[in-house]
């Protein structure tokens, strides 16, 4: 039979068979006067046992050492069921991941255990703070490790979101801001992030670079009104967290 024959016998393409002949899988048959490939059916019948194997994951490297080895190939079976068992798992874990985030009507850049907690511009929250909140959450999220996420959906939930009242009061902050404003502000947002602050250091402690790179988001998103009040929140808070360590 010729090239086109046992390629459609065997389900695959002629340039299939071209690329066995080329690695060695398929033995390059005898050829005809005018230069075809004539196959036989022992041709096809090696050609069915590769279609077969590749179709169960054996990588075409892998199959000069089993396609005659019975002990080889039992072998190389066990290591693909333990990576077909993994990705399993792993796509499991990726769907209920994809369920959770459409339950809660969440955008699928955000760790689910995080989506209930982003702020909606449709609840009157500015655009661009939405999306400042939005983009710390996935940024912090990330950067307090695997567990990350769930500790700070955790930390959330027992009351360390800022109240609406002084987070509205924030993102008023402007060039007109009186600076007595400002510093009852501040006042206040240390007064009630500092229990959260304790309890992140226990967490999972931010390093510089971390630290860092969350700065840099506040510093390209917030106007420079709310960054100066945000640093010196940072500061107070810093100043009495290192005054407590001191004392403990």
């Amino acid at each position: 039979m010729l090239s086109s024959e046992l390629a459609e016998l065997a389900g695959v393409t002629v340039r299939t068979l071209r690329h066995y002949h080329q690695i060695g899988l398929l033995p390059e048959p005898p050829r005809s006067a005018g230069g075809y490939r004539h196959y036989d059916v022992g041709d096809l019948v090696r050609l069915l046992r590769v279609t077969r194997m590749t179709a169960l994951g054996i990588p075409l490297s892998e199959l000069p050492g089993v396609l005659d080895d019975a002990v080889a190939a039992d072998e190389l079976l066990g290591e693909l069921d333990r990576r077909a068992a993994a990705d399993i798992e792993r796509l499991t874990a990726r769907r209920a991941a994809i369920a959770a985030l459409r339950r809660a009507g969440a955008p699928p850049d955000l760790p689910p255990e995080l989506s209930s907690w982003r702020s909606d511009p449709a609840a009157g929250t500015p655009a661009d703070m939405a999306r400042f909140e939005h983009e710390q959450l996935v940024l912090a999220g990330h950067l307090l490790g695997a567990d990350g996420p769930a500790g700070l959906a955790a930390l959330l939930s027992d009351g360390v979101v800022v109240p609406a009242a002084l987070t509205e009061r924030f993102y008023g902050l402007g060039p007109a801001t009186a600076d007595d404003e400002v510093a009852a502000l501040v006042d206040e947002l240390v007064a009630h992030l500092a229990p959260a602050v304790a309890r992140l250091a226990e967490m999972a402690p931010l390093g510089s670079r971390a630290s860092a790179l969350l700065a840099e988001l506040n510093e390209r998103t917030l106007r420079p009104e709310q960054n100066l009040a945000l640093r010196e929140v940072e500061r107070r808070l810093a100043t009495d967290e290192a005054g407590n360590a001191g004392r403990s």
